[in-house]
């Protein structure tokens, strides 16, 4: 059976159980603040269990993408070194929200592995919540009940808390669990010992392929448990496991779900996949394998690469597989991104995102490869520094802060430094290391460090967002809660009617007061957590039960509004400048500026910037109403010609925006007419990443300013070239400047004829050859027309000029022809470019190197004089 057909089986299974089958909810988090990515089935689902929105259906499954590698489920570390730990995998659930509870969700379970799948029923074991006294929870006696109609009694486990009560976070809803655990190993091995010794003690062959949680807490911030509304069941399968079963694999890696990329692999590193543990190049295959899924469902999905947040950990993992291949594969080039194609045809037909975004994936992960090799690469001239240092002070310990920032400032792994350091019979300090590292994760938890406290309810009321038609309202506090930071203590409340916009979709949240006749408070930010919109205030009312009237800064909202409803306008204009292939891949937008972000692959020209401009402004002044359905069911927008965009999670119903042919699935805030945007301009165009463009650009208010700005800055100039003609002066004292930089060039040209003697005269015979090694302030190019005419007119000759003209560092070496095959330009620049932490090349009769380290051009000079 293909993991294809499996995952079909799955989904057909239960469509004939009445759930409704939905698609995966993309991988990256943008609106929640307690995750950055899906670590489970249940995340999309979070606000059914906590009662804040309503369920589509009482019955749901899916095949989700999920991603663990930060926070409380991490498995990064063990990717790669097991046959069963992933990065991104996908998790099989079937949910019910209020509806079947234990008895039906392990019927279901067993009927499907034991009559649809036919895995061997003696081949199953499950594992039940054993009860935890420090919370007063009893022994899930039901569940024990109920898989005794299914298992014989003796296969059934009790399981400790860490084991058999499922908690999503720190806080959340949660639950017991009942594990489902297969036994794939041999009959002759299990003769030898019993399944039943194995559960959960991580024997590879004995593993975990299906949970059934029964939610019926919510874990609240003081860490105690409060029932939830409603009982619901949330179970999670994963995908590769169950392959591994139904596929008679001892290893994940040996099902369909992998044999395909690593096919890849072995074709593109001529490296054999033999499956071997320990084996360090299997290792590395299994980190590529695992590590691109991952990588190319998140670009997929709107995240890119990048230095902070969601985008730092992309990079991490593919900084991980690159390094892995450098090492143990010796691929020195860009190929991850090949593999994307193949990925394509596996998961196309149920992930359409990984079908249509494939150009754009291949294209960002190229790039990062590029700049990531080129990093190893420099760090590797770093460490041979670091190392001549250390034997320098007759040491065989490299540094631990050195090795650390090498890790840290420029990106060079650890690792890599390690093995390196071993080859020259040197070790790093491990445990300086490690304490930097701490350091590190220290400083970094001190920075983001919160604590926030339970909600403290007051009245019932319902609690809504007025914030599309009033930026004023009279409103009432329905609950706050404290929240203490680096910065202070601060409350966070949520109020029956919110004027405050929740930051989401690009636009930043609201600020403004609340306030009332006797105290007033400063909404310091509006943000969205599991539906709730949350201002944060700089203290707590005496009277948090008191009416209070909520004002947004309306200057900031009105300025916001023109900028949001003009991201709109921006985009249909690219589309019909550069074609149908530009899509939204990020924003931001606030009352300062707007950012866009976009596919398209190519610098924009000046003629296409102004023809976007002004179809955009021909727009505004049109002064076309805006056009609001703020709840329409998603498939009606869709045929309206509403743009969807891929990476986000859109529900049932949704609202539209439409200025004219301009429609989008949007939840911002904008404005009435296009009129009132005044002026759009834009400021910038540059690459966000490979693939991706980014326009940064003004309107309204701050659009005035500009002009405003630049007629200042226009007057000034007149009065400083004393003309009114500024284009005409500026033009003449561009002509005079030519002709000073003749008159200089003409000097420097005299300057190096005078070198040129004196060089000639300098030159020492070292053995076979003449060797010239000389310091100069003569610029680059005057040096390389000096070495060239040497070289031509000294036989058998070496010239390495060392310059430091405007204050850098460079090297120039030239080798004549006769002496070419004895000595190479290139190596000689090579190496003395270490001297000044640079790099250059050439070929090998003529080789240039520029640094950074200026002071190192003396250590250069006595190392060229032993050539």
């Amino acid at each position: 059976m293909t993991s294809q057909e499996i995952r079909q089986k799955f989904l057909d299974y239960f469509k004939s159980k009445d759930h409704l089958i939905v698609p995966s909810a993309p991988i990256v988090l943008k609106d929640d603040p307690t995750l950055m990515f899906s670590n489970s089935g249940m995340t999309q689902f979070k606000d059914f269990f906590l009662g804040y929105k309503t369920p589509t259906a009482p019955r749901i499954a899916d095949t989700q993408k999920c991603l663990r590698v930060s926070g409380k489920h991490n498995d990064l570390d063990d990717v790669g070194r097991d046959t069963y730990h992933h990065t991104m995998f996908e998790m099989l659930g079937n949910w019910s929200f209020g509806d079947y509870f234990k008895k039906d969700a392990i019927a279901f379970a067993w009927e499907l592995l034991t009559e649809v799948f036919g895995i061997p029923k003696e081949n199953l074991y499950v594992t039940i919540f054993e009860g935890d006294a420090s919370e007063n929870l009893e022994r899930d006696q039901d569940a024990y009940d109920f898989w005794k109609s299914h298992i014989s009694e003796d296969r059934i486990i009790n399981g400790n808390k860490k084991d058999n009560f499922w908690e999503m976070g720190e806080s959340g809803p949660c639950g017991p669990c009942s594990e489902i655990h297969v036994d794939l190993r041999s009959e002759e091995e299990k003769a030898k010992i019993s399944g039943l010794e194995l559960v959960n003690n991580d024997h590879p062959q004995v593993v975990e392929v299906w949970n059934l949680v029964f939610m019926e807490f919510n874990r609240k911030a003081d860490k105690s448990l409060e029932k939830l509304p409603a009982q619901h069941v949330d179970t999670g399968m994963g995908f590769e496991r169950l392959c591994m079963a139904l596929q008679g694999k001892s290893s994940n890696y040996d099902t369909d779900v992998f044999t395909p990329l690593i096919a890849k692999v072995e074709e593109l590193s001529g490296k054999k996949y033999t499956g071997i543990l320990e084996d360090e190049k299997d290792i590395a295959i299994r980190v590529v394998v695992d590590h691109i899924r991952a990588v190319a469902f998140a670009i997929a999905d709107g995240q890119l690469p990048s230095n902070g947040g969601a985008g730092y950990v992309i990079r991490r993992i593919l900084r991980r597989a690159i390094s892995y291949s450098y090492r143990f594969l010796d691929i020195k080039e860009p190929f991850l991104y090949k593999l994307v194609a193949v990925l394509q045809e596996q998961m196309g037909s149920f992930f359409p995102e990984i079908e249509k975004q494939g150009k754009l994936v291949a294209e960002v992960i190229k790039s990062e490869e590029d700049s990531f090799l080129k990093t190893i690469e420099n760090g590797l001239i770093r460490v041979e520094k670091l190392i001549q240092q250390t034997i320098a002070d007759s040491s065989k310990v490299l540094p631990s802060v050195e090795v650390f920032e090498l890790y840290d400032t420029y990106g060079f792994p650890d690792d890599l430094t390690r093995i390196i350091a071993e080859e020259k019979g040197l070790t790093i300090d491990e445990a300086g290391f490690k304490a930097e590292m701490e350091k590190q994760k220290l400083r970094s938890k001190a920075d983001s460090a919160q604590k926030v406290y339970d909600w403290v309810t007051l009245e019932e009321r319902s609690e809504n967002f007025v914030g599309y038609d009033q930026i004023e309202a009279e409103t009432y506090i329905t609950r706050y809660r404290k929240v203490e930071n680096k910065d202070g203590e601060f409350y966070q409340v949520v109020l029956s009617n919110s004027p405050f916009y929740p930051e989401g979709g690009g636009q930043v949240g609201d600020k403004g007061v609340l306030e009332n006749a006797v105290e007033s408070f400063e909404v310091l930010e509006t943000k969205k957590e599991n539906g709730l919109i949350i201002s944060l205030i700089n203290g707590l009312p005496k009277d948090a039960g008191a009416v209070f009237y909520a004002k947004v800064n309306a200057a900031d909202r009105k300025n916001s509004q023109a900028n949001h409803s003009v991201t709109h306008l921006l985009h249909e204009a690219l589309r019909e400048v550069l074609g149908t292939h530009v899509e939204q891949k990020g924003s931001y937008v606030g009352p300062d500026y707007l950012r866009f972000d976009f596919s398209h692959f190519n610098k924009m020209t000046e003629e296409e910037l102004a023809l976007v401009e002004e179809k955009v402004n021909h727009k505004i002044k049109e002064s076309i109403a805006l056009q609001e359905f703020r709840s329409i069911p998603i498939q009606e927008a869709l045929d309206k010609g509403a743009m969807a965009l891929f990476g986000e999670k859109y529900g049932d119903n949704v609202r539209m925006i439409q200025f004219g042919s301009s429609k989008e699935l949007c939840g911002g805030t904008h404005v009435k007419n296009t009129i009132e945007i005044g002026h759009f301009k834009i400021v910038s165009e540059s690459s966000a990443a490979a693939g991706i463009r980014r326009i940064e650009a003004i309107s309204g208010d701050k659009s005035e300013e500009y002009f405003s700005n630049l007629e200042k800055q226009i007057t000034e100039l007149s009065q400083l070239l004393k003309s009114k003609d500024v284009v005409k002066s500026i033009e003449k004292l561009m002509e005079e400047n030519a002709s000073l930089k003749a008159e200089v060039e003409a000097f420097k040209k005299e300057k190096a004829k005078g070198e040129i003697g004196d060089w000639k005269n300098a030159y020492e015979q070292k053995g076979n050859k003449q060797l010239l090694v000389k310091k100069t302030s003569l610029d680059a190019g005057s040096v390389k027309d000096i070495v060239f005419q040497l070289k031509k007119e000294i036989p058998s000759s070496v010239t390495i000029i060392l310059s430091n003209a405007d204050g850098k560092p460079m090297i120039t070496v030239g080798v004549s022809d006769d002496l070419a095959a004895e000595y190479q330009a290139g190596a000689i620049v090579k190496d003395l470019a270490k001297e000044i932490q640079g790099g250059g090349g050439g070929n090998p009769g003529f080789a240039t190197a520029g640094g950074k380290n200026i002071d190192g051009l003396e250590n250069a000079y006595q190392k060229a004089l032993t050539v």
